[in-house]
């Protein structure tokens, strides 16, 4: 019977070992990205719902279709999730106007 006792209180306090209750949360920031690529690096005049930006197209590398664009401020627009009309102006000419629709946390390339 004593040993019962003693196996009973020592798997108590062995059970009884934690410090607290932890509680943690965190999330990704609900930004979007948008950045453009073409063949050679070239300024660009992206207006994206009548705001306008200035950045550069990252250089277009055909042989890496899993590509990763490193995301700069010289080359990304942060955008809010949702639907946004973007026209881009390369060389004084538009060369591209229309819809897009991007969803939270998500990065869109455009090849121009």
């Amino acid at each position: 019977m004593k040993k019962f006792f003693v196996i009973a209180i020592v798997t108590m306090f062995l059970s009884s070992c934690g410090v607290g209750t932890y509680s943690y949360s965190s999330g990704l920031e609900n930004k979007c990205g948008l950045s453009f690529v073409a063949e050679k690096e070239v300024p660009l005049n992206v207006t994206v719902d009548d705001q306008s930006y200035d950045i550069n197209a990252v250089k277009l590398k055909k042989y890496r279709t899993d590509r990763k664009i490193k995301q700069t401020t010289q080359n990304t627009i942060a955008l809010e999730p949702g639907k946004h009309e973007i026209k881009v102006v390369m060389n004084g000419s538009e060369v591209l106007s229309k819809t897009i629709f991007v969803s939270g946390n998500e990065a869109k390339i455009i090849e121009l």
